[in-house]
């Protein structure tokens, strides 16, 4: 691990549970981490950071804050030390076994499930080296093996036995790697997890073993990403032949996968004091999923506006404007072959339009391949230029349209930060897009539009709003005028700043006990439920423990 990362406490004030993100891996969530950390100088941070194994991640591109004063990192698909000892079968706990198969019967219906956190309390220390339920029992006994092939008989669609064998076996070995690592962990006065997944799943764990509050977090909808990943995947299985298969319907072993996560994303709600989620659209997911709706807020992203303001005046007013730019990473969640299409379509009206593609290309090489290729074969070698990783100040001042091609977002920032510089928004009609161009109430949207919004993967629409807002000043100019204010009036940083200084101070502050109370209990409540209004800011302060 690199040296910088060694940093060991006895406890925290905030424990940070992170999948994939932060300090290792650069976007949109990992920028907000860092932020949150460094806006709150006087608490105490801990970060567990889960991934898939180390090799993936190169290294920090981040720098860890001073006041994180604890960090570690557990990755679920290193390749364990051979055990030099032979597996020993056993009989299992028949009860214990029973137990679980009570538990996998309440996820499978877990909104109307009231006794999940119970059961979950008193399965806990089960899964221990030496419990009922330990990963040696699950792998090695004839409980386990009985407990399997008869899930198999009641649920599995699929005719193969051993597929799903070996499906359930792999789907269930990161939960242990995790309950060892909960038995490990930190102490903290707060445990808050920036998705649900391995990292909701741990913060459930931490929660029922510590009867601390859990808060959650989701900037996209777990869920719903990974049954988007799911759905393309080519390592599942699919055992139908030719002419038994559906398109309409997913195969067993897809499906199988969806719920097990759909299962975590419960757990973790379920375990939660208060669940935050950036936009109207995704809390309203969240409740779908599951999470109690008194417990839901909408929090949006807030942005620097201040810092961002002198870009304003860097712009210059006799260039003529014709500059579109895609800001973000070149993969192909982002879409970057439609707007390289709807500039090709966009030169037959306006011959001197360019469309800047400000992004690094690392994480997908063969893609970024691909859109080079594109541009190329389209002949926009003058009109599509590849800026790789660009600083957000030294681009914004130079474009005059920030373009958006996604086709699965939740808040944007790069949206909200070209705002913030005076520079409007094209945008496909994905997660909180709608919000930020249009409004989201009836006073938000007295302001205008701040742009454009467009179907998904229609480079003709694209096309038509860039050359729409490129050729006419005074809608540009009143597209500029409700960016700037709706960025200031409703999305800045401090706002978001210090409704989570309220949702951190209620947590922690709740008396020792209270400390196990369960969700929905009084003082449970989210205090921006429904809410979005100015907060004054205040400092973040935890009392001596």
């Amino acid at each position: 691990m690199n040296s910088s990362l060694n940093r060991r406490a006895a406890d925290a004030d905030v424990c940070l549970l992170l999948e994939g993100t932060f300090p290792f891996v650069r976007g949109g969530v990992s920028s907000w981490v860092n932020e949150m950390i460094r806006a709150y100088p006087e608490t105490r941070f801990g970060i567990v950071f889960i991934g898939s194994r180390e090799e993936d991640y190169s290294g920090a591109a981040y720098a860890l804050p001073d006041n994180v004063v604890h960090f570690e990192a557990h990755y679920l698909y290193e390749s364990a030390p051979a055990d030099a000892r032979p597996p020993r079968e056993v009989n299992g706990d028949a009860a214990a076994f029973a137990r679980s198969a009570q538990f996998h019967e309440a996820l499978r219906d877990a909104r109307s499930h009231a006794d999940i956190g119970k059961m979950m309390t008193e399965l806990i220390p089960m899964l221990g080296t030496d419990g009922a339920l330990s990963e040696a029992q699950f792998l090695h006994s004839r409980e386990a093996w009985r407990f399997i092939e008869e899930q198999y008989t009641r649920h599995c669609t699929d005719p193969s036995f051993t597929d799903y064998f070996w499906t359930v076996r792999i789907m269930h070995k990161p939960l242990w790697q995790l309950a060892r690592v909960a038995a490990k962990t930190l102490p903290a006065r707060v445990y808050h997890t920036v998705s649900t997944g391995y990292a909701g799943y741990l913060g459930a764990l931490m929660h029922y073993r510590t009867g601390r509050p859990l808060i959650v977090s989701e900037h996209g909808i777990y869920t719903k990403e990974r049954k988007i990943d799911l759905l393309q995947s080519r390592w599942i299985r699919d055992n139908r032949g030719l002419f038994e298969r559906d398109v309409s319907n997913v195969s067993y072993f897809r499906e199988l996968w969806v719920r097990f996560f759909e299962a975590l994303g419960a757990l973790a709600y379920g375990a939660a004091q208060q669940i935050t989620a950036l936009y109207e659209g995704n809390r309203l997911r969240q409740v779908a999923d599951g999470a109690r709706p008194e417990l839901t807020c909408t929090i949006p992203n807030g942005i620097d506006v201040e810092g961002l303001r002198p870009l304003l005046a860097l712009r210059s007013p006799e260039r003529p404007r014709r500059v579109v730019a895609l800001i973000g990473r070149v993969v192909p969640i982002k879409d970057i072959k439609t707007f390289i299409r709807a500039i090709f379509i966009a030169t037959r009206t306006m011959p001197d339009i360019e469309g800047w593609i400000v992004g690094p290309e690392e994480e997908d090489p063969t893609y970024a391949r691909e859109c080079r290729a594109l541009a190329q074969s389209l002949g926009l070698d003058a009109n599509v230029r590849f800026l790789g990783f660009q600083r957000i100040s030294d681009v914004l001042p130079k474009v005059d349209l920030v373009a958006l091609s996604s086709i699965s977002e939740a808040l944007p920032l790069v949206v909200l930060e070209g705002f913030a510089a005076g520079v409007p928004a094209i945008t496909t009609d994905v997660g909180a897009c709608r919000e930020l161009i249009d409004g989201f109430s009836a006073d938000d949207r007295a302001l205008g539009s701040a742009g454009a919004v467009v179907p998904i993967a229609n480079p003709g629409a694209f096309s038509q709003a860039a050359l729409t807002l490129l050729g006419d000043d005074t809608l540009w100019q009143a597209a500029q005028r409700a960016g700037l204010e709706r960025v200031q009036r409703y999305y800045a940083k401090h706002q978001m700043i210090d409704r989570y200084r309220t949702i951190y101070e209620q947590a922690a502050g709740l008396p020792d006990a209270d400390a196990g109370a369960g969700p929905g209990d009084a003082g449970a409540r989210c205090p921006f439920h429904h809410e979005r209004a100015d907060v004054a800011p205040r400092r973040l302060s935890f009392r001596s423990r």
